[in-house]
C-alpha cells in the first residue's frame, strides 16, 4: 500500500485568492401582535430570568417547609 497524500486544510492567502465568502442573510418576516413581538424582542433576556427566578422559588418553599416540619409545626 502507498502512502496517501495529507489533503490540505489551510486557507489559501494567496495573491489570487479568494477575498471573502459571499454572506447570506436569511430574513423571515411575521406579523405579531404588539404582546407576541414584546415577547421576541425580549425573549433572550427574559427566558433565563424567569426560569432562574422560579428554581430560587422553589427552592425557597422547600426551605421554608423543611424548617417547618422540623421546629414542629
Amino acid at each position: 500500500m502507498t502512502k496517501q497524500k495529507k489533503k490540505r486544510n489551510k486557507v489559501y492567502k494567496g495573491a489570487d485568492a479568494a477575498l471573502t465568502h459571499p454572506i447570506v442573510t436569511r430574513i423571515s418576516a411575521a406579523n405579531r401582535g404588539k404582546a407576541s413581538q414584546w415577547w421576541f424582542d425580549r425573549k433572550n433576556f427574559l427566558k433565563p430570568v424567569a426560569i432562574t427566578s422560579s428554581v430560587v422559588g422553589i427552592v425557597a418553599w422547600l426551605l421554608y417547609e423543611l424548617v417547618r416540619v422540623v421546629s414542629g409545626g
